[in-house]
């Protein structure tokens, strides 16, 4: 069976609920969204990412209670260069989604998750050790893989393939 396009088109994704809900909420912090081979992925706004994701878990239809993974990807040279990728359960509804957030090389701040869902905790602190992202609000952002003097951050897609800094 051959796969159907991706649908990337947002007026074509409001029969989704969670699409739906997000710009009935606040349509500014919705930059896109995306369904592709059955999974659902919506990008929201850097200052909106917190309070989105409090809202889809709060939501009484939606209810996205478990965060299930918070990791990162790095689309070096391009700009923005990082998404920070969040991975959403609703578990009574038996549904996922997958929230992300752009950054650009020169300021990768974002905002914690810990005031949401305290599991979080050791998500952020892999992708900042590993990725260089700083979560704001993070009670105790320290490396978590690598030595506290290590020099740079492995997983970025400029640190040097042979050696260490």
């Amino acid at each position: 069976m051959p796969l159907a396009p991706a649908i990337t088109d947002i007026e074509q994704l409001k029969d989704r609920p969670e699409v739906a809900a997000l710009l009935g909420w606040n349509a500014d912090a919705v930059e896109g969204a995306k369904f592709d081979r059955n999974e659902l992925t919506i990008w929201i706004k850097r200052d909106h990412v917190v309070n989105a994701a409090r809202f889809l878990r709060d939501h009484s239809e939606l209810r996205f209670n478990f965060l299930s993974d918070v990791t990162c990807v790095d689309w070096y040279p391009s700009e923005p260069r990082f998404e920070v990728v969040y991975h959403l359960l609703s578990i009574p509804r038996k549904s996922r989604v997958r929230l992300k957030v752009k950054l650009n090389s020169g300021d990768t701040r974002v905002g914690s998750m810990m005031s949401v869902w305290p599991s979080c905790n050791f998500f952020e602190r892999e992708v900042f050790d590993l990725f260089g992202i700083t979560f704001e609000g993070h009670p105790y952002l320290k490396r978590i893989m690598m030595p506290d003097d290590w020099n740079g951050h492995p997983l970025r897609k400029d640190y040097p393939v042979e050696g260490y800094r």
